[in-house]
């Protein structure tokens, strides 16, 4: 296990292991009064969340607030289990999420759509939240953990429609969750501050995704703490490489539909995912970037998600 990272202002991050990959998942610890923690990640990385809390000292009981962007299985999927050790935590979820984590029997339909035969490995349990333990947060309301540090909470669909991102009064940074993407740190080592969008299915959507991404940045943040993974203290990098790489993810979904109409979904996201790894990789070897880099393995669990999710986005438009 990899020790919690301190990230200043008060902020610890606790790699999740999720998929058994280093730098893939995160939990943040927010050491206030009233004691928080965003993303829990799936059930089977709960044991390696719990054994980052014993590494700073923390006993799960202090927990008062668990905080999920949004209700993925890969950010929440483990808050019902992560409870049953925290007997006086509060999760605190989307309007829109509240019911699939007190009932998660669609949520467990759908990834089982996406994942099919991996799906225990990579998620089981998923343990229903009571519905006493759930608070949500609509647009614009606050949170308050201590005098000094207010949570604020925004709606920022585009992603999914469950999520939001979370503006932190006392480090001025927010918490996206996947709203702008996915941030890959093992690329540090090439000198470059790399991050994709995160256009998994179903729910996504690039005018909301672009209208979410505006928003946040109008908030001048002064660092991103990415879902998937760490922090970016150049924010405004984050925005522009999700302008630049937004409309190239959508339109290779347009393109593999449009060369092989009559091709199978699944068959036509193999297609998209194609032509963004080519384009990826050519960026990346322009950069200098060895093929024996992490951050391959990475991006090719993403693309394989993401081009699944511009082709459903695709045929929904049509």
């Amino acid at each position: 296990m990899t020790k919690p990272v301190d990230l200043g202002h008060r902020i610890s991050l606790i790699d999740l292991y999720d998929l058994r990959m280093p730098q893939r998942t995160g939990t943040y610890v927010l050491h206030e009064e009233n004691l928080a923690i965003i993303e829990t990640g799936p059930s089977p990385s709960v044991s390696h969340l719990l054994a980052g809390l014993k590494a700073l000292h923390i006993d799960p009981a202090e927990i008062r607030y668990i905080i999920v962007t949004h209700i993925h299985l890969d950010h929440a999927g483990g808050v019902g289990l992560l409870l049953q050790h925290c007997p006086n935590a509060t999760v605190v979820v989307h309007p829109k999420g509240k019911r699939h984590l007190a009932d998660p029997s669609r949520l467990i339909a759908g990834a089982k759509a996406v994942y099919g035969a991996q799906f225990e490995a990579l998620f089981d349990p998923i343990v229903p939240v009571p519905e006493e333990r759930l608070i949500v947060k609509e647009d614009g309301e606050t949170l308050e953990l201590s005098a000094e540090r207010t949570l604020v909470f925004y709606d920022t669909p585009g992603h999914a429609n469950h999520h939001f991102s979370i503006y932190d009064s006392y480090s001025h940074s927010v918490f996206t969750g996947d709203t702008i993407g996915v941030f890959y740190p093992q690329l540090r080592e090439a000198g470059l501050k790399f991050c994709l969008p995160s256009t998994s299915p179903n729910q996504f959507n690039p005018a909301e995704m672009e209208q979410s991404a505006e928003r946040l940045e109008k908030l001048n943040p002064s660092r991103i703490y990415f879902g998937h993974f760490g922090m970016l203290d150049d924010p405004q990098e984050a925005f522009r490489q999700l302008r630049l790489w937004l409309p190239k993810f959508v339109a290779a979904g347009k393109e593999a539909i449009d060369r092989h109409p009559e091709a199978p979904a699944a068959e036509q996201a193999k297609i998209a995912a194609q032509m963004l790894r080519n384009d990826i990789t050519a960026f990346l070897n322009e950069h200098g970037v060895p093929s024996s880099s992490p951050a391959y393995a990475a991006i090719e669990l993403d693309l394989q998600v993401c081009a699944m999710g511009l082709i459903d986005y695709w045929h929904k438009q049509r």
